[in-house]
This record gives structure tokens, C-alpha cells and sequence, in this order.
């Protein structure tokens, strides 16, 4: 499937995918998690939905939220009974991390006041995902050995492709590269 079609916001993908994320997949339809977080616009992102990962990767999801006591209150009720269930809430930046086991996969749920797909890790994800596409299994390799080797997935991607500056940023500026100027990156 080419990345432009996949819908994000629809995890079905996952069932066609990797064992990764066949098993993704089947841990978060049978907590019900996106039913559960349905009103806040809820996307998986990083490095599983792209198949990137390792074996220390977790299941990332965003979400865009209003009401930061109701939504922790929702997080509280279904959740709290899950292993290493923890809520962090940054009022500063209003954000909500929330963090839980299943299976000995980890989740983590992201909340903040922006669109789902306007969070840079939405963004991050999208074009990694291009990037994957045009450079090609041979980059995805050597992004993934990167990360075992200790690099977090965007300075993977930046020390790769050889960008400057910092690379959660430089990473942004390629949104609006044409195809063929990715491709010359390599």
C-alpha cells in the first residue's frame, strides 16, 4: 500500500502489516482504545505505523484536547487498572502524557490543545513515511540500525540524510519538498 493512500486515522492498515504491528493492532482494538478516545481525535504515530521499530519501540497516540480534567478523568477510568499506568500533566505547556502496559507493549497517549494532525509528531511520522517510500528499503534499513544503536528517530533520519541544525526541525522543513527533491537528499 503507498503511504498517500493509508488513512491514518483508520489502524485497519496495522492488520495487513508486519508482526509488529498485526500484534499492534490486535492490543488496541481488544482495549477499545480508540472507541474510548474517539472524541479527542485520537492518531497512532511513530515509528509503528511505518514499521521503523525496534524492540524497545511503543505505541504512540495523539489526541487534541479541550478539557484537559475531563479528558484525564476518562484516562483515570479506563486505564488506571493497566500495568506501570501513569498520568504526567504539564499545565505550562498544556500537554497530558499518559503512559500504561499491555502485553508488555507500551502505550502512550499524547494530548494537547492542537489538531491531531498538526502535532509534530503527526507531522514527524507523514514524512518519515515519504521519506521510507522514495529512498527505498535500503534507507529504512539504515534508519533502523541507527536506532538500535541508540539514535531516537529523528536524528536517525537527519544524520542519514545529512541535515543540519536541529533535526526535529530540519525534519519539518522537508513537508514541503517535491518527491524528486527528496530523492536527491540521499
Amino acid at each position: 500500500m503507498k503511504i498517500k493512500d493509508i488513512n491514518w486515522k483508520d489502524i485497519s492498515y496495522l492488520k495487513e502489516g508486519n508482526n509488529t504491528q498485526r500484534k499492534s493492532y490486535e492490543i488496541l482494538k481488544r482495549i477499545n482504545i480508540f472507541e474510548v478516545l474517539k472524541d479527542y481525535n485520537p492518531i497512532l504515530i511513530g515509528t509503528i505505523p511505518i514499521q521503523i521499530n525496534i524492540e524497545s519501540s511503543d505505541l504512540d497516540i495523539v489526541c487534541e484536547v479541550e478539557n484537559f480534567v475531563t479528558f484525564k478523568e476518562v484516562l483515570v477510568n479506563e486505564f488506571e487498572i493497566r500495568k506501570g499506568f501513569k498520568v504526567i500533566e504539564n499545565s505550562i505547556e498544556n500537554i497530558i502524557v499518559c503512559n500504561f502496559y499491555v502485553d508488555d507493549i507500551e502505550i502512550e497517549i499524547y494530548a494537547s490543545k492542537n489538531h491531531s494532525e498538526k502535532t509534530n509528531g503527526y507531522r514527524h511520522m507523514v514524512i518519515e513515511a515519504r521519506l521510507i517510500e522514495i529512498l527505498g528499503k535500503d534507507f529504512k534499513n539504515k534508519i533502523i540500525a541507527l536506532k538500535k544503536r541508540g539514535l531516537k528517530t529523528e536524528p536517525a533520519f537527519a544524520k542519514q540524510l545529512g541535515l543540519k541544525g536541529n533535526p526535529y526541525e530540519s525534519l519539518l522543513e522537508l513537508e514541503e519538498y517535491y518527491d524528486d527533491d527528496l530523492k536527491n537528499l540521499k
